[in-house]
């Protein structure tokens, strides 16, 4: 087992782009960290390895005090292996921060922060309906700086009604802080959000994807120039501070993950996923009948995973790992179906390994389903 995740499904506030699973209600925050505690006893068995990552995320889990935060880490560091340079990690909202605050996080365990910042532009955070403002973001991101020295920030580009020259700014305004580790996506409009229903009432203006793609371009741009490694497609990082939880992902190592809403996998074949219900979940992890789906994977889904995972990163995929692992039926078809966009130049072979070209980066997931398997 490489990850543990732990899903705090909590939050002050419902940002209006969010479809993960949170609650805004304060019914059963008090009892929920001893619940996924209980969980992991639970499935203890399904460990069979050290714990070399653990990632706090939600909903809001700098909404849980340091002192719960380092007793839940110390049960797991009794009960289990881990790893000698374990990477902690916990996503922070700016509006949680303080000095008091992130000095009992280090004295917690926790080595790495991911602070929630997504803009520094009010306009942008009122859109979200983020619990921040601008000011906080700034107040924030210095106080992380100074206590920790590994951390990240979150940023969205695409925003409606943004330009490139906000844009622009918005990335120099967070450069500025020299952070080791910036991730950064897209604002992706999904169902049964509150943006979703404003766009669809026209109350809201998403801008065009070609705008979309000249921020994503200048961002490649701009992170190369101040010496950030674009590892993810997602994910830029000085060297040595690449996240290993998300690394660990992408490469297909084994997780587990404890919450409502949370997902496993094996490292082999099988996934499950927690019932996204916090009542539901609580009772049945009391009742020790864990409420959760199973899904095992066939050869042709974990090939296409690893098409989706393995283009994204700045590794390539490998011929050679795709003949050992499904086969050589299966690297033929992936051969074949490169033709097309080995000849728009939007991919190439480095030796074995099969990337994306700067240029059709942003076209990185349209890319790759081409290579499914359907």
């Amino acid at each position: 087992m490489s990850n543990l995740y732990i899903h705090y499904p909590y939050c002050k506030q419902a940002c209006h782009y969010c479809n993960f699973h949170f609650s805004t209600s304060n019914k059963g925050r008090d009892q929920m960290i001893q619940i996924m505690e209980k969980e992991l006893r639970i499935r203890a068995k399904e460990i069979n390895s050290s714990f070399d990552s653990i990632y706090f995320g939600g909903g809001s889990p700098s909404l849980i005090s340091p002192e719960l935060i380092a007793s839940f880490i110390k049960k797991i560091k009794d009960d289990f292996m881990t790893s000698a340079e374990i990477e902690i990690t916990i996503e922070v909202n700016p509006d949680n921060v303080s000095q008091d605050y992130l000095l009992g996080l280090k004295e917690s365990g926790i080595n790495r922060l991911s602070l929630g910042i997504q803009s520094f532009l009010d306009r942008d955070l009122k859109l979200m309906n983020r619990a921040h403002n601008s000011e906080q973001a700034h107040n924030a991101l210095s106080l992380v700086k100074k206590y920790f020295q590994n951390y990240s920030l979150d940023l969205i580009y695409g925003m409606p009604y943004s330009s490139l020259l906000d844009w622009k700014k918005n990335l120099k305004l967070a450069l500025n802080y020299k952070p080791p580790h910036i991730s950064t996506y897209a604002l992706t409009v999904e169902k049964k959000t509150v943006l979703h229903h404003q766009i669809k009432q026209k109350n809201v203006k998403p801008i065009s994807e070609k705008a979309v793609k000249e921020q994503y371009d200048f961002l490649l741009d701009k992170m190369e120039e101040k010496g950030y490694i674009n590892y993810e497609f997602s994910n830029f990082g000085k060297p040595g501070y690449f996240s290993v939880n998300n690394q660990n992902y992408w490469n297909g190592k084994p997780y587990l993950g404890l919450g409502p809403s949370s997902h496993s996998y094996d490292g082999k074949a099988l996934r499950s996923w927690n019932v996204s219900n916090n009542h539901s979940y609580m009772v049945g992890v009391n009742s020790g009948k864990l409420k959760r789906e199973l899904e095992s994977l066939n050869t042709k889904d974990r090939y296409n995973e690893y098409i989706m995972t393995g283009l994204r990163k700045s590794d390539g995929l490998s011929l050679d790992y795709i003949k050992r692992i499904f086969g050589k039926t299966y690297a033929a078809y992936l051969e074949e179906q490169v033709t097309r966009h080995l000849d728009q130049r939007n991919i190439f072979w480095d030796g074995d390994y099969l990337k994306v070209a700067k240029h059709a980066k942003f076209l990185t997931d349209g890319i790759a389903s081409d290579f499914f398997i359907i």
